[in-house]
């Protein structure tokens, strides 16, 4: 009798231990780690996690939305600002054997795309737009390939069970500025989304490369762009750092059910409970990233500039060109005239 009781406590045990082996995998299911930049914490959406970091990270961008929706437990590294470098330093840590879905979005700071908008935006007599976005291309072409090549390697070597999702950028532009404070003509309108579609297309190969999937949200907001009559991306913004940025439609119905699909194997339609769950985790999320913020304020946030007419450059440079900083009319004529002759000079090239 005694026999078959220890009998009995041992296999109960070993069936207590099989039932938690077994339950483990559901666990590590829901392990899901955000990495990138601003174009993943939720920069442009105007609601910000009180974390004690300048991320600018937000309940309502698709990493909050897809974990909300999914009962997903989602680790929120993407940070305003982060480049790959910044990625590698500041987020991998958070990536394991565990970790089973990771998305990231990362490419725009390192080819310098605030420093672009910024001169872009100012009126064609004052500004280098096209140098700028030469420069872009430039890193884009030429140094961004080989740092994503070592940055995925490193996701895949850190998370060796994630499915990865790679998150690329979409047009800005649709050929028309609307915003009284900036002067991007149609043609360098055109020229910066050229320049987002070689920045998605070096990701996508990178990605490709890896075995990683991407994602690539150009068509989902076309008829979505600045200006457009239902804008999913702002335009110059009050805060500054809100501007050319995803707002909260862009990443309920742009970013979240793209992502979605290749990261859990399951669409997506935000629903009012996805939002209130995603709400109410406020809280856990900013606790949770407290304990990187001494890592996170390493990076840098990148932030557009509002072109200044009042500034010496610019004052100096309207004196060369004949303009009459008093009058709007002068400014806007003037600029009109240099953008069209820029567009043509570049066509020439």
């Amino acid at each position: 009798m005694a026999m078959t009781r220890t009998f009995g406590a041992i296999t109960a045990l070993v069936a207590g231990t099989a039932l938690t082996l077994s339950a483990a995998p559901a666990n590590a299911a829901g392990s899901y780690v955000a990495l990138g930049d601003s174009y993943s914490s939720g920069t442009g959406t105007r609601t910000y996690i009180n974390d004690g970091t300048s991320c600018q990270r937000s309940v309502y961008a698709y990493p909050s939305l897809v974990s909300a929706s999914k009962g997903l437990t989602l680790n929120f590294r993407a940070c305003s600002g982060a480049t790959v470098a910044d990625v590698t330093s500041t987020q991998l840590s958070a990536l394991s054997a565990s970790t089973t879905q990771v998305s990231i979005s990362v490419g725009g700071n390192d080819a310098g795309f605030a420093d672009v908008l910024t001169e872009c935006a100012q009126p064609g007599w004052a500004s280098d737009c096209n140098g700028a976005i030469d420069g872009a291309q430039s890193i884009i072409n030429g140094t961004i390939p080989s740092r994503l090549a070592t940055l995925y390697s490193s996701i895949r070597s850190k998370a060796p069970n994630a499915k990865v999702v790679v998150v690329g950028y979409p047009r800005i532009f649709m050929g028309e500025d609307c915003n009284a404070f900036t002067w991007f003509s149609p043609a360098e309108e055109s020229r910066l989304n050229s320049t987002a579609d070689l920045l998605n297309s070096k990701i996508s190969s990178a990605a490709s490369a890896r075995g990683f999937s991407f994602v690539n949200p150009t068509s989902r907001f076309t008829g979505h762009a600045v200006c457009d009559s239902v804008e999913w991306l702002n335009g110059l913004s009050n805060p500054i750092s809100d501007s050319y940025h995803p707002n909260v439609a862009g990443h309920r119905d742009g970013y979240a059910p793209l992502v979605s699909t290749p990261l859990t194997g399951g669409g997506l339609k935000v629903s009012a409970a996805d939002l209130r769950t995603a709400r109410a985790s406020s809280s856990r999320l900013a606790d949770q990233q407290r304990r990187y913020a001494a890592a996170d304020s390493t990076i840098a946030p990148e932030v557009v500039r509002i072109p200044d007419l009042g500034s010496p450059a610019i004052r100096a440079a309207a004196q060369r060109a004949g303009v009459d900083l008093s009058s709007r009319a002068s400014i806007d004529a003037a600029d009109r005239a240099w953008s069209a002759h820029q567009a043509k000079a570049f066509a020439a090239r």
